[in-house]
């Protein structure tokens, strides 16, 4: 199958982007990597009336400024994967960013684009939301916004975005001196999506972790990481694994029950408490 008609046009900046959202309204979607809009456009799972591409506006910075980590929205997910300030000041991101599907995909997709489709199965999600960055967002109409990652992710496939906003970039806080960051995941395969995966991080004797792969958003596990607070690693591990299903109610699905889901889970919270304790 193939893409229905649609008009195209491509955006000189993200003004004019954003300028193209409000004059088009819901017919609008942009197009950055199209690693997701173009398989759902062929599969005409998308109908839009016009694309507005936007690949080559910027946006693919990343920067440090006064203690925060800025990624620019059109940054690759290989670009992430091979930037020094990355791995230096938000390791969880340089962890994450291989296991994303395959190279091809690396090199198109980027952190915009899964941020805003909101796939809950997705890496970059959750490693926001385990970072507590905050998502920038602009629109003709409303000017720039700042949106708490704990907000942002609001459904299915839904975000705190209005329909003629885009999103500008993404600041993450800096790594802190003695804080330990992981991604981690269980696949069938390499480059397939996860059966289920966290982002985690531990700052001090605190924990922040988020799921991915297991409802409809990321999920953060409150209950585990406050189960888990205070205490040495094998402890701390065995409390969040007890606490867990306190958090997460995995649904049934074709490729697994939600029993079987949630063992995984909390296998995969052990290994990673275990190995950023030690």
């Amino acid at each position: 199958m193939k893409a229905a008609a649609f008009d195209y046009v491509r955006a000189t900046d993200a003004a004019h982007a954003q300028a193209l959202l409000a004059e088009h309204g819901a017919g609008a979607r942009l197009l950055a990597g199209g690693q997701s809009l173009l398989a759902t456009l062929n599969l005409r799972l998308s109908d839009p009336a016009i694309l507005i591409d936007i690949g080559r506006i910027g946006l693919n910075q990343i920067v440090l400024a006064n203690g925060v980590l800025r990624i620019g929205a059109l940054t690759t997910h290989a670009d992430i994967a091979r930037s020094p300030l990355v791995a230096t000041h938000a390791p969880m991101l340089a962890e994450a960013a291989p296991l994303i599907a395959h190279a091809a995909i690396r090199n198109r997709g980027t952190l915009g684009g899964s941020l805003a489709l909101a796939d809950p199965a997705a890496e970059w999600p959750a490693c926001v939301l385990a970072l507590g960055a905050t998502v920038l967002v602009s629109s003709t109409a409303r000017g720039a916004r700042r949106i708490a990652a704990e907000d942002f992710f609001q459904g299915l496939y839904q975000t705190a975005m209005a329909p003629d906003e885009m999103i500008l970039g993404v600041e993450f806080p800096r790594l802190e001196p003695g804080e330990a960051q992981a991604c981690m995941e269980l696949a069938r395969r390499h480059g397939d999506y996860a059966l289920v995966g966290l982002a985690i991080t531990r700052r001090g004797a605190g924990w922040r972790c988020a799921f991915f792969g297991v409802g409809p958003t990321p999920m953060l596990a409150r209950a585990a990481m406050a189960a888990a607070e205070g205490l040495p690693p094998r402890e701390a591990a065995a409390a969040a694994v007890a606490a867990l299903p306190q958090d997460l109610d995995p649904p049934d699905d074709p490729s697994m029950d939600a029993a079987t889901r949630l063992h995984l889970a909390q296998v995969l919270l052990r290994r990673a408490i275990e190995r950023l304790g030690a």
